[in-house]
């Protein structure tokens, strides 16, 4: 049986490669692919895949929220999350959205095409780096409150981290501006912050954000 792979990453020539890479190895195929969250949700209607293989960050709603989104559609559908963002939290908050798996970036072709062949077959995939992550995460007791938001808090934070305005997120999520604001006015309550400055410093403390480097002298 071929496994039936919808690929979703905002890239189109990152795409094209793990699609070449996926396909090389019998059993697999990429039957459609999509550029985004609402192209990828809309992917998924059409095309029925075994497994959906998705970034998390896109321009707009971004991953996590779409797995929530197709998990509502479709509770049996599987899910694995192949991503740039080796951190706990992440992982967390995708599979807590309804991710099946987790694989970064930095993972070996063989990693991605494993975890796409135990997706399918219901088991759990969390690449070796996510597994440390998580694993040092519970030693040292680091839980946050940012583990706590749902899914769609964590996708509107995120968007807030990336600089987007209440405009460009309402816009993202189909809401009006003033939910927006609510979300964001609850988020900020949540992680017991009073202001969108401590709010980067928090999450820069959590590994969400990286800071910017310092210019080198002359």
């Amino acid at each position: 049986m071929t496994i039936r792979v919808l690929l979703i990453d905002d890239h189109a020539v990152v795409r094209e490669g793990y699609r070449r890479l996926i396909e090389k190895h019998a059993g697999i195929e990429v039957v459609a692919e999509a550029d985004g969250a609402a192209s990828g949700y809309e992917a998924f209607k059409k095309s029925s895949p075994d497994v959906v293989v998705v970034d998390i960050s896109m321009p707009g709603r971004g991953g996590i929220d779409l797995v929530r989104q197709i998990r509502q559609l479709d509770s049996s559908a599987r899910i694995l999350i192949f991503t740039m963002h080796a951190s706990a939290t992440y992982a967390q908050q995708a599979i807590r959205a309804g991710a099946r798996g987790y694989v970064t970036k930095s993972s070996s072709p063989e990693v991605l095409v494993n975890a796409i062949r135990d997706v399918f077959t219901g088991k759990p995939a969390l690449c070796a780096e996510i597994n440390q992550a998580i694993a040092t995460s519970k030693l040292f007791d680091d839980a946050s409150a940012v583990d706590e938001l749902s899914p769609r808090e964590f996708e509107i934070l995120r968007m807030i981290l990336d600089a987007k305005s209440t405009d460009q997120i309402a816009a993202s999520f189909n809401l009006s501006p003033k939910t927006v604001a609510n979300y964001h006015s609850e988020i900020k309550s949540k992680l017991g912050v009073r202001s969108d400055i401590e709010l980067v410093y928090l999450c820069m403390r959590q590994g969400l954000v990286t800071p910017l480097a310092e210019p080198s002298g002359g």
